[in-house]
């Protein structure tokens, strides 16, 4: 891992940081990795074979679909 020596200062609601401390405890992690990995992932991961690996990801999804039709009216509803 690299060096860690720049800081940030971030304020959050005290529900955001009471759901974060929630799942960090969960992941074995620390609120701070936890918004590290956030970063990374939504604006740090750009490279062109992220972004294929992601569409590949998605492509491969399982997800239960009807006839156009039928997903047309279901929608409006």
């Amino acid at each position: 891992m690299a060096t860690l020596n720049k800081r940030v200062q971030v304020l959050l609601s005290p529900g955001q940081y009471a759901r974060l401390k929630e799942i960090s405890r969960a992941r074995g992690k620390s609120v701070g990795s936890l918004i590290r990995q956030a970063v990374q992932k939504q604006y740090l991961d750009t490279s062109r074979e992220g972004r294929l690996a992601a569409v590949e990801e998605m492509a491969g999804l399982r997800l239960p679909v009807s006839d156009w039709e039928q997903m047309e009216r279901e929608s409006v509803e």
